[in-house]
C-alpha cells in the first residue's frame, strides 16, 4: 500500500546513500529504511527547478506509479512531499541496465532475447490494459533486481508515461536513438 507522507522529513524514516543516477529532472539515491534496513532507490526532485509543465508531468508519474502492480514493472513505495523536495520511495533494482547486459553478453540466442524480452511484453500489455503508454522503451529503462543472471526485469523511468484512453498518443517524445521512424519523419 502506497504511503503518502506530508511535511514529514524523509529523513526521519530513511538513511539516503550514494547517488545511483541523474536525469532532467531528478537524481536518484539508494537508501536504507532506519526501521526495516530494507534497501531502496529514491528519486529526488527539487520543487525549485520545476516548472508548470514539470509539476504537471511529476504528477503524472506519481499518478501512474500508484496504478502499477505488476512483477515487472517497479514498485513506487512511499512520497515525502516536502516544502524544498519530493521524494519517491521505490523498490531497489541493484542488478544493472539490459543495455550493459547486452553490451557485456555481444549476442544473445533467440531463446535468450524471447526470455528477456517476454516480461517486459507482459508488464507493457499491463499498461496498455490500464491505459498507460511508457513512451520511452529503452535498454536502459529496464533494470534487472540483482546481478544475477536469472535476475528479474523490470520496467523504470515513467517520466514520459501517459494515460491514454480511447484516443491516439500524437506527442512526438523520447530518447531519439530509439524513436521509430516514422515518428522522426512526422
Amino acid at each position: 500500500m502506497l504511503v503518502y507522507h506530508k511535511n514529514e522529513s524523509i529523513f526521519d524514516f530513511y538513511k539516503l546513500e550514494n547517488e545511483l543516477g541523474r536525469g532532467s529532472f531528478a537524481v536518484v539515491h539508494s537508501g536504507v529504511n532506519k526501521e526495516t534496513g530494507e534497501r531502496v532507490a529514491v528519486k529526488i526532485f527539487d520543487k525549485q527547478s520545476l516548472d508548470e509543465d514539470d509539476e504537471v508531468s511529476l504528477q503524472s508519474e506519481v499518478d501512474i506509479l500508484s496504478q502499477l502492480d505488476h512483477p515487472n514493472a517497479v514498485k513506487l513505495i512511499e512520497i515525502f512531499d516536502e516544502p524544498n523536495h519530493i521524494y519517491l520511495v521505490l523498490e531497489l533494482l541493484a542488478g544493472g541496465e539490459l543495455f550493459d547486459r547486452i553490451v557485456e553478453k555481444e549476442s544473445y540466442s533467440e531463446k535468450e532475447a524471447s526470455d528477456t524480452i517476454r516480461p517486459i511484453v507482459d508488464a507493457i500489455a499491463y499498461c496498455h490494459s490500464l491505459g498507460i503508454v511508457h513512451r520511452d522503451l529503452k535498454p536502459e529503462n529496464l533494470l534487472y533486481e540483482s546481478e544475477d543472471e536469472n535476475s528479474m526485469i523490470k520496467i523504470t523511468d515513467f517520466g514520459l508515461a501517459r494515460f491514454v484512453l480511447n484516443e491516439l498518443a500524437t506527442t512526438a517524445c523520447g530518447t531519439p536513438n530509439y524513436v521509430a521512424p516514422e515518428i522522426i519523419q512526422g
